[in-house]
């Protein structure tokens, strides 16, 4: 487990002076004491308990920060032979900081596959869908399928940033320096942020959104301007969200279901027809959900 602190106390001088100092510097170090994120990730492939995957942990972001970053994530391994990690890609921008590397990665709509090996480790920032956009000038769209050197993107202030960031074993200090990173952009939320967000929300956790119609007639949105919207906040078009959130409940399912029923889970994820659903999650996933399941059931679960 993370080593971690104690929370910090206020600490009165004894002395004669000003107390301010160092009930500043006190609040300072409450504001970056980072609360652990528990709910299980989603769209973890080829593991057969993601809740339970060893060596991954993720963090809450302070308040002032939570309308922007949706967590913060780290991955930590010591393995004797090298594993294949795949994950399902999100709507989300990611920050992230490894041993030489210090990248943001827009987002990408195909399968994330990553062969780790040795002992290593990844701290990364995951921005809330909409949540990037006012740390930038330019569109989220703009940044999709990219991945860019974090100076190039966001200045020199973040040059270094992996070697400060990284340099602590404790999580804690390390959200603290990120969050101090992120702050002096002075990042505001706009109504057109805000109103994506609600979008990217309703699509994420509610399966009867199944057509880009629906989301039009549920926020009274004009086709084009809920295009121009994700354009501009969010990065992807409204219908592949909605595609990627089917494909990664229906590969949950799978992980949770003994003898699934392929029609039902269709039929569930608002698919027309079984045939569908198997072509799409195979053009993704790379198997098809049956051969996705047995390879499942050969795995060991987590220790």
């Amino acid at each position: 487990m993370p080593k971690s602190h104690d929370a910090p106390r206020r600490v009165w001088m004894q002395t004669s002076g000003s107390t301010e100092p160092r009930i500043e510097k006190t609040r300072h170090a409450l504001r970056n004491m980072a609360r652990l994120k528990p709910d299980k990730p989603r769209g973890l492939l080829n593991f057969r308990d993601a809740g339970s995957m060893p060596g991954v942990w993720r963090y809450y972001p302070s308040p002032d920060l939570a309308p922007f970053v949706e967590h913060y994530w780290t991955v930590e391994w010591d393995l004797p032979e090298p594993q294949l990690r795949e994950t399902l890609p999100h709507p989300s921008i990611h920050l992230v900081l490894e041993a030489g590397r210090e990248e943001l990665a827009g987002i990408h709509t195909k399968k994330f596959s990553r062969m780790i090996a040795g002992k290593d480790r990844v701290f990364s920032v995951k921005f809330l869908p909409g949540g990037f956009r006012p740390f930038i000038d330019r569109p989220v769209s703009s940044l999709s399928e990219k991945v860019w050197d974090l100076p190039d993107l966001l200045g020199p202030s973040a040059r270094g940033l992996c070697l400060r960031a990284l340099a602590h074993t404790d999580h804690h200090a390390t959200v603290g320096i990120l969050e101090d990173f992120l702050r002096p952009f002075h990042a505001r939320a706009d109504d057109s942020m805000r109103l994506a967000q609600r979008i990217c929300e309703r699509v994420t956790n509610d399966r009867a959104i199944t057509k880009v119609e629906h989301i039009v007639e549920t926020f009274g949105i004009g086709k084009r301007t809920l295009q121009r919207l994700f354009d501009e906040y969010v990065g992807v078009t409204p219908k592949w969200m909605i595609q990627r959130y089917r494909l990664i409940e229906a590969a949950n399912r799978i992980h949770v279901t003994e003898t699934p029923d392929w029609a039902d889970v269709a039929l569930g994820l608002g698919y027309a027809d079984q045939a569908h659903f198997i072509r799409d999650f195979k053009k993704i996933i790379g198997q098809s959900p049956a051969d996705y399941h047995a390879a499942l059931s050969r795995l060991p679960s987590a220790p």
